[in-house]
């Protein structure tokens, strides 16, 4: 029967490890943790929980970080997870009935069930289409990008699994606005590099229509208060990306003796690795 290392890319979770560990017992034959420079108690909690292995480096991206990490655990397979989520009874049960014969597939996808506040999100279009999880370590890896990063199957053989990872995306709005923030700054400038330009149109409309798309199309009003919050915060996010790229295009150089803002924003991997504004030449 094939062995399961469960990988847990962190940095800064005191909150959210424990339960994100807990939820693997019994399933994992190892529990790797990589720690991209906890400041927090994080790694004092993955001590005293015990059961785990801890590896430790510093944070450049989001897909350098998980390339190091993977070749490090023991084990053939192996179940990637953010602290944040949460391996389901049910998931746990159809990945042990999946690995006690030999999978036909070198890589599983499943679908997140998101939580905000704590509470579910039915619709919203929140829920993540397919993502790659559960794969061989030796085959995959992430394609170089600073988020959002996807698992390349060079083989192509890939399933699906039918029951979800619970996904616990922020416990309160001011979280769920500051991961918008850190993400939009690095697709920003994923889109620059890759020759991406905005214009005022997209400025413009790019954020109402988002918020109209989730919120009247994708059921979001179903989702009361929370959905609300959802739509019109994943709509600032889309409105954030375009004002970014704006900015690596067009801004002008800090005045002397300016500080950045980039300076003073060091709370996560995220924003660690976006690189300072420059006007366009």
């Amino acid at each position: 029967m094939p062995r399961l290392t469960v990988l847990i890319p962190c940095k800064n979770e005191q909150q959210q490890i424990r339960g994100c560990i807990e939820s693997v017992r019994g399933l994992a034959d190892e529990i790797l943790v990589a720690d991209s420079g906890s400041t927090d108690a994080t790694l004092s909690i993955v001590r005293q929980l015990g059961g785990c292995r801890v590896i430790e480096r510093e944070f450049i991206s989001y897909s350098s970080f998980k390339n190091w990490a993977i070749p490090q655990a023991s084990n053939d397979w192996v179940l990637g997870l953010d602290a944040d989520e949460r391996v389901t009874p049910e998931l746990a049960a159809e990945i042990r009935r999946l690995l006690a014969t030999p999978p036909v597939h070198d890589c599983y996808q499943v679908q997140f069930r998101p939580f905000l506040c704590g509470r579910p999100i039915h619709y919203s279009g929140f829920a993540t289409p397919f993502v790659k999880r559960l794969f061989r370590r030796d085959l995959c890896r992430f394609a170089e990008c600073r988020v959002h990063e996807s698992l390349e199957v060079p083989s192509g053989r890939v399933g699906s699994l039918k029951n979800r990872i619970d996904h616990y995306t922020a416990s309160d709005v001011e979280m769920f606005v500051s991961k918008q923030n850190r993400y939009s700054s690095a697709a920003a400038r994923d889109w620059y590099e890759r020759g991406y330009r905005t214009n005022f149109l997209k400025l413009l409309f790019k954020g109402p229509l988002r918020f109209l798309q989730h919120y009247l199309l994708k059921g979001g009003i179903l989702d009361g208060g929370a959905g609300l919050i959802v739509c019109a915060v994943m709509a600032y996010y889309s409105f954030l990306k375009e004002a970014k790229v704006w900015s690596l295009t067009h801004a002008l150089p800090p005045a002397p003796g300016q500080e950045s803002n980039e300076a003073h924003d060091q709370e996560s991997p995220a924003a660690s690795h976006v690189l300072p504004i420059r006007r366009a030449v």
